[in-house]
């Protein structure tokens, strides 16, 4: 399994992923935004894109999106994952820890302080999953949102 930056050249492939991610929470398919969504991401280098691809072939087993953000009160910079998403048919085959440990290389080499990821309340896989990569449930914060 190879690691490497989304590029334009991924699109295609890496859309349907995306949107079937989105639907997962509940998010309508709109594939025309969705690719454009990836598009502004890559042309404007304001997030980290990765992508999983098999050895053998070129097909996208999964991605991860990190937003760079700043922390206050450690004064450095910490990442958002926001997003992670493996294809059902290699799941259980570490893609999505292969893809957040590159996340943690990435950020640990740009100076920042974590990662901070969220995901829903019953997703209890992915919970699991940030557990064993060392992520902790936050004991001291309770996170709210404010959307419009």
């Amino acid at each position: 399994m190879r690691i490497l930056p989304a590029t334009l050249e991924h699109l295609d492939a890496l859309t349907p992923l995306f949107i079937t991610y989105r639907e997962f929470y509940q998010q309508l398919p709109n594939p025309e935004a969705s690719r454009r969504f990836l598009t502004e991401r890559i042309n404007n280098q304001d997030s980290h894109l990765y992508i999983a691809m098999a050895d053998d072939e070129e097909k996208i087993l999964g991605f991860i999106q990190l937003f760079p953000s700043m922390s206050s009160l450690s004064l450095k910079p910490i990442w958002v994952l926001n997003d992670i998403y493996v294809v059902p048919e290699a799941r259980r085959q570490l893609v999505a820890d292969r893809l957040i440990l590159k996340a943690r290389e990435l950020a640990q080499a740009q100076g920042a302080f974590g990662l901070r990821a969220s995901t829903r309340k019953d997703n209890d896989v992915g919970h699991e999953l940030y557990r064993s990569i060392g992520f902790q449930d936050d004991q001291d914060y309770k996170h709210f949102s404010l959307t419009f």
